[in-house]
């Protein structure tokens, strides 16, 4: 196994923000759509750039409805957010091991701090790319291309680590070996129709993966 660099999503990959994503998706749409929008169509906006999911509920009203989202989101953030199982425990192991860790997400910088922060995670990682840093966000390879730049590494060497099809996809596009996590909100099913190189049930399969 010649794996070397560990890239990873942040929402729904490391960390639960799923209920708190709804939540602020929820609170958002009641005040600028003309109409409900049901759990499973919510579901459909976790992952995208919030921009391009909001322009679907309002396209006239998005920086609005951006502003409400965030407000809402950063508001709750600590009630909501929490890491997966194991976890925690699997990064520090593989940065114990050596190997070269980012971060790789569709999420604005400040709001990424507050999850690391609160789950204990700040400071593993060598490599942070957030929306803010990249011109095309995943599926597109670029944000991947930044991380192992910023890591001096190989895609040969790399995997991507994801919840969504959009991390998958990312990773195939930028040429890593790529690995969907069970526990995703959109069920496993989407993730193993893109054939995904590995499939994790929890976060530890890592290190059997890796060798550690």
């Amino acid at each position: 196994m010649s794996i070397r660099t560990i890239l990873f999503d942040l929402d729904g990959t490391l960390i639960d923000t799923n209920e708190l994503i709804i939540a602020s998706f929820t609170h958002t749409i009641e005040q600028y759509s003309d109409r409900t929008y049901e759990r499973e169509e919510i579901l459909d906006f976790i992952g995208p750039p919030l921009k391009e999911s909001l322009h679907k509920v309002n396209p006239d009203k998005v920086e609005e409805m951006v502003e409400t989202y965030r407000k809402h989101n950063i508001e709750n953030h600590n009630r909501y957010v929490k890491a997966y199982e194991g976890v925690v425990e699997t990064i520090e192991t593989l940065k114990g091991q050596g190997y070269k860790l980012g971060i790789v997400t569709t999420k604005m910088r400040n709001t990424v701090h507050m999850g690391l922060e609160l789950t204990n995670l700040d400071g593993l990682f060598e490599t942070v790319v957030t929306l803010d840093d990249v011109t095309n966000a995943k599926p597109h390879p670029e944000p991947i291309v930044k991380a192992l730049n910023q890591l001096d590494s190989q895609a040969s060497e790399a995997m991507m680590v994801g919840d969504n099809t959009h991390d998958i996809e990312a990773g195939q596009n930028a040429g890593t070996k790529t690995a969907g996590v069970a526990w995703t909100v959109k069920g496993r099913k989407v993730l193993d129709d893109l054939n995904p190189d590995y499939m994790l049930d929890n976060m530890r399969d890592l290190l059997k993966i890796t060798g550690g």
